[in-house]
């Protein structure tokens, strides 16, 4: 049952009791974020830039120190020789031995790029849903398939759909290469390089062929170099969208992320994703948020919808030792992360926090697309692009949430907040709803296209190098008139640009159990829990109704008056009884 503002007068007395022995120990050693930055070792990853060269080789796939045991040597196979003039090549290599693995791709979210909203059942995902980061994925396909299990057709317009592609069609290598020299060529539809490609166009700058065959050989179970070779540069770059996943947690110091860290437990992604059959458990569009009914061991075949939970491995009463009883009760309402994960990108490499298209579109003195960088030459504004705000170090924002995700497809009417904001993502959950937890998020913040007649976010056309492309000629008429109409929307000619956020949940990088959130920081005022309501917390004095505690003031005054007079009237009769004549004691 939740501990709710309903419940503070019967229980506030014995919580502040029990607070008060947890907090005496919580804070008799310094304070676990008084210097955030000083979590990670100075050796930890740098990132030289956040933003990812758009004309460079598609997502290098890092390699990893140690390879995965595997029970074959795929450089012996016969099939495996090459020559191969084509990804597909290789995958029609693949399935004459693996057979059926085409086909459960394809089932897959990350062949489909769309699922099923949990409550409302409508069809979300990558190829629906707006987001504040490239805006949309119509008419930007060739270059936003870089970032797709697949190949295809590389002729600027001759987009094919997903479920009309054969199974050659799908990449195996950007998975399962362990050589980390395989890449994706960018505007190329999710190819390989296999021949020289002149990038950009009439650049003189060019981009090698790879040696497919001999990465073929050498395929193996994922790593996480392989899996963040798109989910740590999701939105643009490394660490741009999440936050939590960038590619500090290729080689993670146990100071990053006990679970991955290197010299420590070193989880590949798929310790907690588990898979069967391809399909990858987990998505940010069906999330998890209090498991309720017993939690199945990770990897069982019962949690094939979710990825495990922190449950899967700790229970439900994790804490140990003299203030288990204490401590076990936060979670009840308050997810594991909410404590064991104090900041976000804490890797040494910084993630996106707004992004504001209005400011795009100047150059420099040399007629090019201006470039702004920070002193650690992170780039702050971009011509192409706009201006940015970067963050390490983050503390999350908090929310109720029970799982729930509402999103915003393309062409889906809007109306600002009072505050004249657009949240194109909302997470349900509620102090009250029984299903909910206090968890940490990112707050992305945009701004961008918006239709002020037709009151809806605009789809634009970004990459490629006609004459309609944002990031070619900087025209914001051409380039959103492009993008409705490969979206198969109409725009009302106008547009303006309108504040937009997502929030995205904080999961990854669990910090070492001393590095934990003291109980300062939330049983505080201004603490981390300042803006969450319909719970009671201790230290906080939007808390304090000074009714209840007048009235506790009372009682304990009553109850003080009562003993005392108890006590005298029987001292009275005792020594009234000592000193009666004839008595035993006089």
């Amino acid at each position: 049952m939740p501990f709710t503002h309903r419940f503070a007068p019967a229980a506030r007395f014995g919580f502040w009791l029990r607070l008060a022995a947890v907090c005496a120990v919580a804070t008799s050693a310094p304070l676990a974020l008084a210097n955030p930055a000083a979590s990670i070792p100075p050796s930890a990853p740098q990132s030289a830039i956040a933003e990812v060269d758009i004309h460079s080789p598609y997502r290098v796939v890092p390699k990893m120190p140690t390879g995965t045991k595997t029970t074959a040597d795929h450089s012996k196979f016969k099939e495996l020789q090459g020559p191969f003039k084509s990804g597909s090549e290789v995958t029609a290599a693949c399935l004459s031995c693996h057979t059926e693995a085409a086909k459960q791709i394809k089932g897959t979210i990350h062949w489909k790029w769309e699922e099923v909203e949990q409550d409302s059942k409508r069809i979300v995902g990558k190829n629906k849903v707006m987001n504040n980061f490239c805006v949309s994925t119509p008419s930007n396909q060739q270059f936003c398939t870089g970032c797709h299990v697949s190949y295809g057709d590389a002729k600027s317009g001759e987009f094919v759909a997903f479920s009309k592609r054969p199974d050659t069609d799908v990449d195996c290598l950007v998975c399962h290469d362990q050589t980390g020299k395989y890449v994706k060529a960018p505007y190329q539809s999710g190819n390989p390089p296999t021949t020289r490609i002149e990038m950009p166009p009439g650049s003189g700058k060019f981009i090698e062929p790879i040696d497919l065959a001999l990465i073929a050989q050498h395929v193996g179970a994922p790593s996480r170099a392989n899996c963040g070779t798109c989910h740590f540069n999701g939105g643009g770059g490394d660490g741009v969208k999440h936050g939590d996943l960038d590619s500090s947690l290729i080689n993670p110091p146990k100071s990053l992320d006990v679970h991955m860290a290197k010299d420590g437990l070193n989880f590949q992604c798929q310790t907690c994703h588990a898979t069967g059959g391809h399909e990858v458990s987990g998505s940010h569009y069906k999330l998890d948020a209090k498991h309720e009914g017993g939690q199945y061991v990770r990897g069982s075949q019962h949690n094939m919808g979710s990825a495990a939970s922190c449950q899967s491995c700790h229970g439900d009463t994790p804490h140990k030792g003299s203030l288990a009883q204490d401590l076990n009760m936060h979670t009840r309402n308050i997810a594991c992360q909410t404590c064991h994960i104090p900041e976000f990108a804490r890797g040494g490499v910084p993630t996106k926090m707004e992004w504001d298209y209005s400011k795009a579109g100047q150059r420099g003195p040399d007629g090019k697309p201006l470039v702004i960088k920070d002193e650690h030459g992170h780039p702050t504004y971009l011509g192409i692009k706009g201006q940015f705000k970067l963050g390490e170090n983050v503390v999350p924002d908090y929310t109720w949430f029970n799982g729930a995700v509402k999103w915003m497809n393309i062409g889906e009417n809007v109306t600002p907040n009072k505050d004249g904001v657009v949240a194109i993502n909302q997470y349900g959950g509620s102090a009250t709803d029984g299903k909910s937890r206090i968890w940490p998020v990112k707050t992305m913040k945009g701004t961008q296209p918006y239709d002020p007649e037709m009151h809806r976010l605009l789809a634009i056309h970004n990459a490629g190098f006609d004459d309609a492309a944002y990031w070619h000629t900087m025209d914001w008429q051409k380039s959103i008139a492009a993008g409705m109409k490969e979206a198969g929307l109409e725009w009302s000619g106008k547009y303006e640009f309108v504040k937009t956020t997502t929030t995205w949940p904080i999961t990854h990088m669990v910090a070492p159990k001393d590095k934990a959130l003291s109980c300062a920081q939330c049983h505080s005022n201004n603490g981390r829990l300042e803006k969450i309501d319909g719970i009671y917390i201790p230290g906080r004095d939007k808390d304090h109704q000074s009714w209840i505690e007048t009235i506790g003031l009372g009682v304990a005054g009553l109850s003080l008056a009562g003993v005392m007079v108890h006590g005298g009237i029987r001292s009275f009769l005792w020594l009234r009884r000592r000193n009666k004549p004839g008595s035993k004691s006089h």
